[in-house]
């Protein structure tokens, strides 16, 4: 089955021209099917981009997926435009009566800041409470992942000597998980943070669950199964260009950085990257998407109320 997107977001032309399937309001009313709702709060700079790339992800299922773009009041983005966000976000405040499959919270590149200092750090907070009675499962990414963990649990996030920029292999954990179902035992990752989190920090919680780590980049994705949160720290969503797109953006902010570890072929930036992880990417969000299927409640409605 197809993605719903917003007619006219910008995602819908190259998603098309790509062949992902999409669908239209008339279309998706016809088919006897529960769409599954899916809330993206989206903290990344070139918020285009981003949602490109996760209702690409998202849209590669049997299953119909219905996408709400999730704005914040306290922060004014610098590289999208007013009418982008008044067009197709809408804030915690229209939709907070409204029930959620899944909530996907991304990064942000603000991940080297103490989380007080996050100019949006409160407004996150309200959403991550406000997803325990109203979202079913949430996928946090990058510093989004650590965001939850530091709120839920207080588990901090540790200071890179450098930034760990590229793709790492790292090694799938427990192939049981319906999370983990198909991967390869290792597979490729994009990687681009400065920070870390330390397993040694989840001692005192039995049901965070490492589910992919790398003896190179460190821990990978965590399960929360109490609360339901998929923490990913890396970003398997990331087009074939990203990591290179981020590489260019630095050099020319004058910053010091070396060449993403293992994207470039013979490590030259002129030499265009091989994306070695789009299949592990698509199949990873599709088993989210169907281990919410799996456990949410047909019913809207009751959509928070089972919450353990």
């Amino acid at each position: 089955m197809p993605i719903k997107i917003p007619s006219g977001l910008p995602a819908r032309k190259t998603l098309e021209e790509e062949g992902v399937l999409l669908i239209k309001e008339e279309r998706a009313i016809r088919q006897d099917i529960r769409p599954m709702h899916i809330a993206i709060v989206n903290l990344m700079p070139e918020k285009i981009k981003t949602e490109t790339q996760l209702a690409r992800v998202l849209g590669s299922t049997p299953l119909q997926v219905e996408m709400t773009l999730v704005s914040m009041e306290s922060h004014t983005p610098k590289n999208t435009s007013a009418q982008h966000l008044l067009d197709f976000y809408r804030p915690l405040s229209e939709i907070r009566e409204q029930k959620f499959d899944g909530l996907i919270v991304t990064g942000a590149p603000i991940e080297q800041l103490p989380f007080e200092d996050v100019i949006y750090w409160q407004e996150l907070r309200e959403i991550f409470d406000w997803s325990l009675t109203n979202v079913h499962s949430n996928f946090h990414l990058c510093w989004g992942g650590q965001a939850a963990l530091n709120h839920f649990y207080g588990i901090p996030k540790y200071q890179l000597t450098e930034k760990r920029f590229g793709i790492y292999t790292h090694r799938v954990l427990d192939h049981t998980s319906l999370l983990m179902r198909g991967l390869n035992d290792e597979i490729p990752v994009p990687v681009s943070r400065h920070t870390e989190n330390h397993v040694e920090d989840f001692a005192d919680f039995d049901h965070l669950q490492v589910l992919m780590d790398s003896d190179e980049a460190g821990m990978c994705m965590v399960l929360d199964h109490k609360l339901r949160h998929v923490h990913m720290f890396n970003h398997m969503e990331y087009d074939s260009h990203t990591i290179g797109d981020e590489y260019q953006r630095d050099v020319a902010k004058g910053e010091t950085i070396g060449v993403p570890a293992n994207y470039y072929p013979d490590d030259d930036p002129a030499k265009p990257p091989v994306n070695t992880w789009r299949g592990n990417g698509h199949l990873l969000f599709g088993n989210w998407l169907n281990y919410v299927y799996q456990t949410t409640h047909f019913d809207l409605n009751m959509i928070g109320t089972d919450r353990g």
